[in-house]
């Protein structure tokens, strides 16, 4: 469900959705306590209300918070490592330039054919957040078989052999660690704490009195829209290859990788 709602809608349909459905509740949800209980428009009980607000409001800011800031770094993650794997294709790319024509085409050849199933292949799967390791597995193994065959015959294809090698192996890596993150979510309970403390916060700003109903509605309307504008932070940055805001496969088209495009 929630791939399929950042994948279809865009983040400001989203913003308009979510923040503006939630403040739609919320004040409504006020609207109707008070005129079902007309006593709490006297604020006899905001203090205990503050009280509450308070104490509830401060674990739960600090819950999400950390919940935000994880997500925003596992959003960075995602984008270094992507950043870091075009970059050692790239590397692989330019090293062979030094080998044999036959090698040299036949790795070239391979790393394109790579770059192709990521972009084409993969990419889309990882959007809908599935996790397919063996739709590149095979160039991979083509550039492996040709190294394992290959004897450099000087001390520059040599060298550039090992560079070549070093680069392949953290391609390998950093597929393996793109490919996992694609799949990952938030745990259950950390989704259970995000949106059931929404649930126990909002309902304490109904019990809220104030004569003035524009203000009372107002510190409502605020309380909602804040919530829900981290609610869908954390519906947007949680998948990080899924939505307008996701990790782009950009670095595979630039650069020395320019040439299979």
């Amino acid at each position: 469900m929630q791939v399929w709602l950042l994948n279809t809608f865009s983040t400001l349909t989203l913003a308009v959705a979510i923040v503006g459905g939630i403040v739609c509740l919320a004040v409504a949800g006020s609207a109707l306590t008070h005129r079902r209980f007309p006593f709490l428009s006297e604020g006899e009980h905001n203090d205990m209300v503050g009280v509450l607000l308070g104490m509830f409001g401060a674990i739960y800011g600090i819950i999400l918070a950390f919940v935000i800031v994880t997500l925003w770094a596992q959003m960075e993650t995602a984008q270094a490592v992507v950043a870091t794997e075009a970059t050692d294709v790239a590397q692989i790319v330019r090293n062979v330039r030094v080998f044999p024509r036959e090698q040299r085409e036949e790795i070239t050849e391979a790393m394109g054919a790579y770059v192709h199933g990521v972009v084409e292949q993969q990419w889309p799967l990882m959007r809908r957040g599935e996790a397919d390791y063996g739709a590149t597995a095979s160039k991979l193994d083509r550039v492996y078989d040709v190294l394992q065959r290959y004897e450099p015959a000087t001390e520059a294809q040599r060298a550039f052999y090992e560079q070549t090698l070093l680069s392949l192996n953290d391609v390998v890596a950093q597929r393996r660690a793109r490919i996992t993150q694609s799949s990952q979510q938030l745990p259950i309970l950390l989704q259970a704490l995000v949106f059931g403390g929404a649930l126990v916060i909002l309902p304490l700003t109904f019990l809220y009195g104030n004569r003035r109903r524009a203000v009372r509605l107002l510190f409502v309307a605020s309380v909602a829209a804040l919530i829900g504008f981290s609610l869908l932070l954390v519906l947007v940055l949680d998948r990080p290859f899924a939505g307008d805001l996701s990790v782009s496969p950009a670095p595979f088209k630039e650069g020395a990788l320019a040439q299979f495009w």
